[in-house]
């Protein structure tokens, strides 16, 4: 067992979100018992999460996506009452990451797709990498916009949306998880032949086709569930804590 603010100060130490300007709260969300020593993960916190971190008796549940989001209502209601009640009824800490969680160059979303796509980073065309959201590198081996589908397919356990704008071999990819299709032009200006994220658009398609960068959305939720599961392992290891992972499916 370990004091939550030691786990706390830990994760700040490590994925640093003071340096984002995010759309919701990093950090602990919701407060609960001081002392922990299991720590749940999870891409997102809805009910059934919660669910399963009253089940298992979690201390700690650690997702990407929180709650108090920028314009969301801010009464206290319906499904909201019902998730806060669920943590404070159990006493249960939530936190969430976000934006340094997508970022981070070793334990973010990213960082971790690239990884099981074959891709070595060359940097982030939005920032230092580290604090840019959209990356770029190249395959470690050479492969073609179906071939890159069929490895996704492999990796996240799902077949993705393939909108094919770019013929032949891909040597430059740009892949940001999650909800960032509109980031496709700026990866087709940094020379990429191929972007990955999670979702799409009905614009997508046109600018995938009229610019020749091939498009591939992999599900917002898949693409995003490797960052804080990673995160969770690291805190595990550190302090020799209990971890799980529950993947609750999304289709999105």
């Amino acid at each position: 067992m370990i004091s939550c603010d030691e786990l706390i100060d830990a994760c700040e130490a490590r994925l640093q979100p003071e340096r984002f300007k995010d759309y919701t709260v990093n950090g602990l969300q919701v407060e609960g018992r001081r002392q922990v020593g299991r720590v749940m993960t999870g891409v997102t916190a809805c009910q059934a999460l919660l669910d399963e971190a009253v089940a298992w008796q979690a201390d700690v549940l650690l997702v990407h996506h929180g709650y108090f989001w920028k314009n969301e209502p801010v009464s206290i209601t319906g499904m909201k009452r019902r998730r806060l009640a669920t943590l404070l009824a159990n006493d249960i800490n939530l936190l969430a990451y976000h934006l340094p969680l997508d970022a981070h160059p070793e334990l973010g979303n990213n960082a971790q797709l690239g990884l099981k796509l074959g891709l070595s980073p060359e940097g982030c065309v939005d920032g230092p990498l580290g604090e840019g959201l959209l990356w770029v590198g190249t395959p470690a081996e050479p492969c073609d916009d179906r071939e890159l589908a069929a490895r996704l397919t492999r990796h996240l356990g799902r077949e993705p949306l393939l909108v094919h704008g770019h013929e032949g071999a891909l040597t430059r990819i740009a892949w940001c998880t999650g909800g960032a299709q509109d980031m496709i032009t700026q990866a087709a200006e940094a020379g990429a032949q191929a972007f990955v994220s999670g979702e799409i658009s009905e614009r997508t398609t046109h600018i995938a086709r009229e610019t020749g960068i091939s498009y591939l959305a992999a599900g917002h939720h898949a693409t995003e569930r490797d960052g804080v599961k990673a995160l969770g392992e690291w805190l595990a290891t550190r302090f020799g804590l209990e971890h799980r992972f529950v993947d609750i499916d999304n289709p999105a």
